[in-house]
């Protein structure tokens, strides 16, 4: 099963794309769609959506698994990004309804065994799982891999994590 993991962002959405065949994974690719700040948001928003539709178009992953939006002070970038995820739901729904979400917690408890591990600890975690020679970068990839991850673990338990 091919999985894209998606870490939302207007700045810098994450993305990474991974193999999966029972406990085994294989890291087809990862990286990071940016926008400017100094863009419109309309125009922001555009670029995501070509991007993501660029990524269902390179990749044709069976499943798309997203990191829950949490927010806890800054309502302002909150609002700009749950605009970014909502414009690469768009993108992704037009091909898979296949769409699956995972909260920060759920991904570290998946990645790591702890659900309070520190984005180091995740990170080196998805490096040894992928057999990776170094740490994904920019950490929004890496944090993107961690959901593909999440989500190829998950299993029998997909249906629960489903976006409706």
């Amino acid at each position: 099963m091919r999985i894209l993991g998606i870490d939302p962002g207007l700045a810098t959405m994450g993305w990474g794309v991974i193999e999966s065949r029972g406990d085994r994974h294989r890291l087809v690719q990862y990286g990071a769609l940016t926008t400017a700040a100094g863009q419109p948001m309309p125009q922001r928003l555009r670029a995501i959506y070509i991007g993501v539709n660029q990524l269902m178009d390179t990749f044709a992953p069976d499943e798309v698994a997203f990191e829950e939006l949490f927010f806890s002070k800054n309502v302002t970038t909150g609002m700009a990004v749950s605009a970014a995820r909502g414009v690469a739901l768009v993108a992704v729904v037009q091909r898979t309804e296949e769409l699956y979400e995972y909260t920060p917690m759920q991904i570290k408890q998946a990645v790591t065994g702890q659900g309070k591990a520190d984005k180091h600890q995740v990170q080196m975690m998805v490096k040894a799982l992928l057999g990776m020679a170094e740490i994904a970068r920019p950490d929004d990839a890496a944090d993107a891999l961690a959901v593909a991850i999440t989500h190829a673990h998950s299993r029998g338990a997909r249906h629960m994590y489903k976006i409706q």
